[in-house]
């Protein structure tokens, strides 16, 4: 019967999920644990941030990198990639001597605007540092960030530490929506996996830690330049340089204001037709599989008899359970848990979106720039 086969799969993809992909929803792999000790010689970084229209982020992103109480040599490089709003300006207000700001080029093709901007960063920084700190202009950073970053990639000798910054979580639509964001981008790159020795590489784009000789063996930002999902394309990259590492962290913040449904969903709208190479194919199964996983066991709960209901409500269960102690990590109500298909349909729909506004020619769309066409 179609009913108890459909029981059977979301039942058995809960269980894979729980324990057949590397505990991703433990939550484990933070900057808290493990901390090795720090070297006996800090190593010059160079903080390269990209920064477009973030006049209202950027004083706090800035002095927060001012503010690193780093003992080696360390400075930041602002690229300022043809803001309109005084971004330039606001950073030369801030007075700092780690600062310097950089106006950047017009957009080269073949290129996204941000890899542009980092890779202009990259250049002006040459080879004075031993490492390159890449974070985004909306990132707020904790003092010792820096330290704990160095001090995990020397210990390790590690290509590349990556920090999951902690999402706004504020508004009701922050709420039911950011926590998943981050337990589903787990699920896609378990970080355990990630950290592993070989397989899978990834990274989240707001806080990583490149070592320069690792980045140029690799064929440096360029190598992925038309990359739409950068962070990931880096981490795939630098990890066949050498190990890597990525966890959870409240060192480094992300103040970004995702204040509503409609700001959510073009978020993650501008990219998530990209994560499935622009295949309807992948499309299709994409949804069927969200469908199969989130979707029907709570309809199976609700409407069934029998064993498809038994089955329903232990994958429900099962699912709640699952998404406890990324809820916790947000501080969020255990009772989210029960939302998660709901939630996931909301992200399924703006899979679609991303879809539809790729094959309207307005995919990628970000800060005025439209890049979807680059993955084509």
């Amino acid at each position: 019967m179609i009913w108890n086969l459909i029981g059977v799969l979301s039942l058995s993809a809960w269980l894979v999920l729980l324990f057949g992909r590397n505990g991703f929803w433990l939550t484990l792999e933070r900057d808290t644990r493990e901390m090795p000790a720090p070297p006996l010689e800090w190593p010059g970084v160079v903080a390269v941030v990209p920064a477009r229209d973030e006049a209202e982020v950027i004083a706090r992103s800035i002095s927060s990198l001012a503010a690193q109480d780093y003992e080696g040599p360390f400075k930041i490089i602002v690229v300022d990639d043809s803001s309109s709003d005084g971004t330039g300006q606001i950073v030369r207000s801030l007075g700092s001597h780690r600062v310097q700001i950089e106006t950047g080029q017009k957009l080269a093709a073949g290129w996204t605007g941000k890899l542009w901007a980092v890779s202009q960063g990259v250049k002006r920084a040459g080879s004075s540092a031993t490492y390159f700190w890449l974070t985004d202009a909306d990132i707020e950073h904790s003092p010792d960030t820096l330290r704990t970053l160095v001090s995990r990639a020397e210990a390790g000798g590690l290509s590349l530490v990556s920090l999951m910054a902690k999402l706004r979580c504020e508004t009701f639509a922050e709420h039911m929506l950011i926590p998943a964001f981050v337990f589903f981008f787990q699920m896609l790159y378990p970080f355990a996996q990630v950290n592993g020795p070989t397989g899978l590489g990834g990274a989240a784009g707001g806080c990583m830690l490149v070592r320069r000789q690792a980045l140029e063996a690799a064929g440096g930002i360029e190598a992925i330049r038309n990359a739409l999902i950068d962070d990931c394309a880096l981490g795939g990259m630098l990890k066949r340089q050498g190990r890597i590492w990525l966890g959870l962290t409240e060192r480094s913040r992300s103040i970004r204001r995702y204040d509503s449904f409609s700001a959510v969903a073009a978020m993650i709208s501008r990219s998530a037709y990209a994560q499935l190479g622009y295949s309807p194919l992948l499309l299709m199964a994409t949804i069927a599989g969200l469908a199969l996983v989130y979707a029907a066991p709570p309809l199976l709960a609700i409407l069934a008899h029998g064993f498809p209901r038994f089955a329903g409500a232990a994958a429900w269960a099962l699912m709640a359970f699952a998404f406890q102690p990324t809820l916790a990590f947000y501080r969020r109500s255990r009772w989210w848990g029960l939302a998660l298909p709901a939630i996931a349909t909301f992200y399924a729909g703006c899979t679609l979106l991303s879809a539809w506004l790729h094959v309207r020619g307005r995919g990628g769309i970000w800060k005025g720039r439209v890049h979807a066409a680059a993955g084509r």
